[in-house]
């Protein structure tokens, strides 16, 4: 923070730097999320092992549910927690305006430049405030990679009830495979996350601090 924003009082503070860098509920839903997808994967791939799309399948020690009846379950209880959370995480954010702060502007130019700043070690993380344009990139694809997975789960789940959401991911195995590759996708996300967290630590004390 330059000297001037430390000068000034908490109203004249420029937006989204007075506060935690983290406030509370975003901290409670970072968290709701953290088990909700951990549970929702490991049951996933359970349950994947019951009717594997591809030829291969997930060693059941690192699965959840011990059988298909037990992993739907667990799978089931996590997509309400899930949705609810996400969509709490998603209204909040809107409303108090962080999305558009933290999120916004987005342009391809920033995203390569940051990126290959990061490759080189030269991306600054000095004001926690503020994500890089990497940052943002990586979010928002989290964000909308899980309205995919909860929209191909549902379909996968009740493809008769909810035959239209089902048509659109072109029927019950076109969802199954969309759901398979987003989950893909998280897992990409959720590997980069940690090696960003690793990379820098301080990052994670303010996900459970505020600061």
């Amino acid at each position: 923070m330059s000297p001037l924003a430390k000068s000034l009082p908490p109203a004249a503070q420029p937006p989204g730097r007075a506060g935690p860098v983290q406030p509370g509920w975003l901290r409670v839903t970072h968290w709701l999320n953290v088990l909700a997808v951990l549970t929702m994967v490991t049951s996933g791939w359970r349950i994947y092992n019951a009717s594997p799309i591809f030829g291969f399948r997930i060693p059941n020690e690192i699965t959840l549910g011990g059988w298909l009846g037990g992993a739907l379950r667990w799978h089931f209880a996590a997509m309400w927690l899930l949705a609810a959370n996400g969509l709490v995480y998603l209204l909040v954010n809107v409303a108090s305006g962080r999305l558009s702060r933290r999120f916004f502007p987005l342009t391809l130019r920033g995203m390569l430049r940051d990126a290959f700043a990061a490759l080189r070690g030269r991306l600054a993380h000095d004001d926690p405030h503020q994500y890089n344009q990497v940052q943002r990139a990586a979010y928002l694809f989290a964000v909308l990679d899980l309205v995919l997975l909860v929209a191909s789960g549902l379909a996968i789940w009740k493809p008769v009830q909810l035959g239209w959401l089902c048509a659109l991911f072109g029927g019950f195995q076109g969802a199954r495979w969309v759901h398979f590759f987003a989950m893909a996708g998280l897992m990409a996300f959720v590997a980069i996350h940690v090696v960003m967290v690793a990379l820098v630590p301080r990052t994670l004390r303010t996900m459970i601090t505020g600061r």
